[in-house]
């Protein structure tokens, strides 16, 4: 298992770095553009689709990112529609998880697939948008959600219900505990810090998500967004546990082995990205 990570991890990175780093944005949004659909067919699956009705759902979110490419979305200011967003996360991202495993069902299937393949064309829209802004802000968004998902593994393991006797979320992913959501924000925190030091000392020329809000609003409201959106990706993480839990599945697909699916990898960011946008576009 370890080495098919390790290999996984690998290619995964031979791949995207170059991308990434390339002066234009134009082979990173492409790249992605293949994970997306991806995405949508794994979304498919879990909701109980067909393969071929999977497919479709893979196709259709490609399309969507397509058209939004092709109308010139990517390098357009979207400030209203990443509030909406970002305040519908919000708002179903708690529904959901206080209705638990039992209350997904209870969804209307057709609305569920339709809801999954926006949140995951809005996901890829942000993600290109981000990366026209610059490399260091799409990095400053990601890193921080790797950060959170690190720091909270490492403190669930030391401290796990050693302070707090209840579960985070018991019934959807038992295995994460309130000290290690603490102990991933300490960790965002950190980082946050440092990275927004990095900018006002001249090391990157583009501002990260950290500079970009503390030069418009100050430290201490950069620091609550710097929570907020640590505490969003754990709710990204536990949602998409919440609806393989209903589905009977360990992971979202085996598309990636070692690693599970698309989903399974980009779960936190997905209501992240966005609100990352919304936070920047204030």
């Amino acid at each position: 298992m370890l080495k098919q990570r390790v290999i996984t991890a690998v290619v995964l990175l031979a791949i995207l770095l170059p991308a990434l780093f390339y002066p234009s944005y134009v082979p990173f949004c492409a790249i992605t553009l293949v994970l997306i659909s991806a995405g949508g067919w794994e979304w498919g699956r879990l909701n109980g689709c067909s393969q071929s009705l999977s497919l479709l759902l893979g196709l259709l979110c490609l399309l969507a990112c397509l058209l939004s490419w092709y109308a010139g979305l990517l390098t357009q200011s979207l400030s209203w529609l990443w509030s909406a967003v970002g305040a519908m996360w919000v708002l179903a991202g708690g529904w959901l998880l206080r209705s638990g495993v039992s209350g997904w069902p209870k969804i209307p299937k057709s609305l569920r697939l339709v809801v999954g393949a926006v949140a995951i064309w809005l996901a890829w829209l942000a993600l290109a948008q981000a990366r026209v802004i610059g490399v260091n802000f799409l990095l400053s968004v990601m890193v921080l959600v790797w950060v959170a998902d690190i720091g909270a593994y490492f403190s669930g393991k030391a401290f796990g219900n050693r302070f707090i006797k209840t579960k985070l979320a018991a019934s959807i992913s038992p295995g994460k505990s309130w000290e290690g959501v603490w102990g991933g924000m300490v960790c965002v925190l950190v980082l946050a810090l440092g990275w927004a030091w990095l900018d006002r000392s001249g090391a990157t020329q583009i501002s990260s998500i950290y500079s970009l809000l503390v030069s418009r609003h100050g430290w201490a409201v950069m620091l609550i967004a710097v929570i907020f959106l640590s505490a969003m990706s754990v709710v990204g993480d536990l949602v998409e546990s919440l609806v393989k839990r209903s589905a009977g599945a360990k992971d979202s697909s085996g598309l990636l082995p070692g690693h599970g699916g698309v989903l399974d990898r980009v779960d936190a960011l997905l209501p992240t990205l966005p609100l990352a946008l919304m936070l920047a576009s204030l």
